[in-house]
């Protein structure tokens, strides 16, 4: 599933060594798995804020059941 992705965007394989090359270069090895394990937190954290947001907006606002409390009482 990853590979069609990266294909649809034009990157192979060459392209793909090339970049792991560069960020092994620029990060060194020690520091790879901190960026990944950082990256992880933030896209878990991201989800679980994209999860609260669906949430809220399923809940009805306090607001519109206000108004329709006030449209049977009238």
């Amino acid at each position: 599933m990853t590979l069609s992705i990266l294909l649809i965007f034009g990157l192979g394989t060459t392209e793909l060594l090339l970049v792991a090359l560069v960020v092994l270069l620029l990060f060194g090895g020690k520091k790879i798995p901190e960026l990944m394990k950082g990256l992880g937190k933030g896209v878990k954290s991201f989800k679980d804020g994209m999860d609260g947001l669906e949430e809220d907006m399923k809940k009805p606002s306090d607001k519109s059941t206000t108004a329709d409390q006030a449209e049977k009482k009238a």
